[in-house]
């Protein structure tokens, strides 16, 4: 029989993974890893449910509905130094960090891989909207989800390509409400298995109360200019500013003005039409190209610049250093350094990087 380390956040899609590898006939382990501090009463909106990745009183339920053994793995340390630290010096250096991305390459899944070595078991599995897939040779490749509102083969790119052989995704084929469906027949309990909100550890308001909190330096006022240099007014702190931002600008003009771009140099912030947004090419480092070579020569692939985006075609092209351009078909809105771009071939994921910087104004 084989084995496999499943891991449980509580919520609904890990959850039903479980139920379905232990129809299947695996031995299946539940791991619960502890990432952020349990919530007090006030922001917990049920007595066993907390808002972030880590349910653990839900996961513990669960498993046992399952008749399967459930553990949990305490890495508050680790996720902290890994994900949240970067997550607050990525702002504070005025780029716009993606957390999901980093923790499933930095933290879950190499802990879950470490908890399946330690345990014996032959597989990893996770709740997430991905599938592992072989090409016409029998190598394994990172796919998108088959239901496309929920495809998080996006968050998904950075994974060592090594663990591809040992990693199950049972709900990766499934469309949500299939999921739903699943939860309800088994008797799971549907109204409690929330979906995760967006940042785990921001429990209380937005991204932006909690840099407060963590890192008072953020609050350090400058000048809104016009993308002509005309000072506009003032802002509270370059991290509290990403490029296509609208609300919360605190700025009268005859027309919308948006986030162009931050400057942590000069303590300024950028702002001007819609139309300033757009850009055609960007800048993509820190590479991990889990389903293609090593790119020497112009490609061609969609690319994905944020997870609410759609892919779009585009052009690559190598840099030195291990650096790439994308130059994209049509001009594309707000390209936030900090944020990934994303390969794909149809619905393979070919790898992809973060953005340094945008090029290429129209």
């Amino acid at each position: 029989m084989k084995s496999v380390v499943v891991g449980m956040s509580g919520g609904v899609d890990s959850s039903v993974a479980a139920a379905l590898l232990v129809d299947q006939g695996y031995q299946v382990q539940g791991v619960t890893l502890q990432t952020w501090d349990t919530e007090d009463s006030e922001t917990t909106s049920k007595k066993w449910q907390e808002r972030g990745c880590c349910k653990i009183g839900i996961a513990r339920y669960v498993a046992e509905r399952l008749h399967i053994p459930h553990r949990v793995i305490d890495i508050r340390d680790h996720f902290r130094a890994a994900v949240v630290q970067d997550f607050i010096e990525g702002y504070l250096s005025g780029l716009t960090p993606n957390p999901c991305v980093r923790c499933n390459e930095r933290v879950k899944f190499g802990c879950l891989v470490d908890a399946a070595r330690e345990l014996g078991a032959d597989y990893v599995a996770t709740g997430h909207y991905a599938q592992v897939l072989p090409d016409a040779e029998g190598r394994l490749h990172l796919h998108k989800g088959g239901d496309p509102r929920k495809d998080q083969s996006y968050f998904l790119y950075r994974l060592n390509k090594g663990w591809l052989p040992r990693l199950l995704f049972p709900v990766g084929g499934m469309h949500k409400d299939e999921v739903w469906s699943r939860a309800e027949a088994l008797d799971l309990p549907a109204d409690d298995l929330k979906e995760s909100q967006e940042i785990c550890f921001v429990t209380k308001g937005d991204y932006r109360g909690f840099l407060e909190e963590e890192a008072p330096q953020a609050v350090r006022p400058g000048a809104f200019v016009g993308t002509d240099g005309a000072v506009v007014g003032t802002h509270r702190g370059v991290p509290f500013y990403t490029p296509g931002q609208r609300r919360g600008l605190g700025l009268s003009a005859e027309q919308r003005l948006y986030v162009v771009r931050v400057d942590t140099a000069s303590n300024t912030v950028v702002v001007g039409r819609e139309e300033d947004l757009l850009e055609t090419s960007c800048t993509v480092g820190d590479l991990n190209l889990i389903g293609m070579d090593p790119i020497d020569a112009p490609a061609r692939a969609q690319v994905k610049v944020r997870y609410a985006s759609p892919a779009v075609p585009a052009t690559i092209r190598p840099l030195d250093e291990g650096r790439l351009r994308v130059e994209f078909d049509s001009p594309q809105r707000a390209l936030s350094p900090g944020q990934s771009a994303v390969f794909y071939q149809g619905e393979r994921v070919l790898g992809g990087g973060i953005i340094e910087a945008g090029k290429g104004r129209d």
